[in-house]
């Protein structure tokens, strides 16, 4: 039996906030994260994912978390940090298991990739691994190009480099202020 995706809920049930690692509500996304993780690459993915330190995901590092919510409960979220001085990365994207397929995980891009672009980034930068197809799916639908041989077996390349190249218009407070400095 196929799934059919289920349209994502009115916007009037959904709310993005912004948090630090640290904020409780994180917890159960990371978790059941690195536990996907780990079911899939047979290893423990907390430990990489503790590779970041927290701080890298908050400001003036040009990182931050986000969280949907519904009914107040975290069902999505992801964070970026600074790859370079104009490149922003993506990391920890994630929706939680009970409620993928209604668009969740695309809005989330969508939310990151705004705020790295208000914060003057011009180019995002991501890596995904080989044996999430849906992320690899998710990203060549948002308009995100392949920096690999798509022909190839992912298990022979690693992680999945991809990028994004965000409209130059979008991406005026970060120059504006180093064009002040």
């Amino acid at each position: 039996m196929t799934s059919v995706a289920q349209p994502p809920p009115p916007s009037s049930e959904l709310t993005v906030i912004h948090v630090t690692v640290a904020d409780p509500r994180v917890e159960p996304l990371l978790r059941e994260l690195g536990n996907e993780y780990s079911a899939r690459y047979g290893k423990d993915a907390h430990a990489e994912m503790a590779r970041y330190p927290d701080e890298e995901f908050t400001a003036p590092y040009g990182g931050v978390l986000l969280l949907l919510l519904e009914r107040g409960r975290p069902v999505a979220g992801g964070a970026f940090r600074r790859y370079d001085e104009t490149t922003a990365e993506l990391k920890r994207i994630w929706t939680h298991s009970a409620h993928r397929r209604r668009g969740l995980a695309r809005r989330v891009v969508a939310e990151l990739e705004r705020e790295a672009s208000a914060r003057g980034y011009r180019r995002i930068y991501l890596t995904t691994g080989p044996r999430q197809p849906e992320a690899r799916g998710l990203y060549l639908v948002t308009g995100y190009t392949p920096l690999f041989d798509t022909e190839a077996d992912p298990e022979t390349i690693g992680p999945l480099p991809f990028e994004k190249h965000l409209p130059a218009e979008a991406c005026t407070a970060r120059t504006r202020k180093a064009a002040d400095q």
